[in-house]
């Protein structure tokens, strides 16, 4: 089991939104997400800059960021893509994350 980190940004003014959003997190996506080995995802903000911080782990060679090509994971990326920084194909903005340092 491998972790992975990347930062995404969040639209001023979204952070209630983006949290309702996904406190509601469609049961589809999240068998999807588990289903490809995504687990113990979490994502937090840092309300100073709106950047959003995740990390996951995963169980084989992709991430979240790799189920694009999905139905459902495009659907979710056109609603989710009024409260957050998305590329061209409303994708999120992502930047992965280096790892320095790791304590068990």
């Amino acid at each position: 089991m491998k972790r992975a980190a990347f930062k995404m940004n969040l639209n001023p003014g979204q952070a209630e939104e983006y949290k309702k959003r996904h406190d509601e997190l469609w049961p589809e996506l999240k068998k999807l997400l588990k289903d490809n080995g995504i687990s113990d995802y979490s994502i937090f903000l840092d309300e100073e800059t709106n950047i959003l911080f995740a990390v996951q782990k995963q169980d084989g060679s992709g991430s979240s960021q790799d189920l694009g090509s999905t139905e459902i994971v495009q659907k979710w990326w056109a609603y989710m893509a009024e409260v957050m920084e998305t590329n061209p194909d409303n994708s999120p903005v992502s930047v992965p994350l280096t790892e320095v340092f790791h304590m068990e």
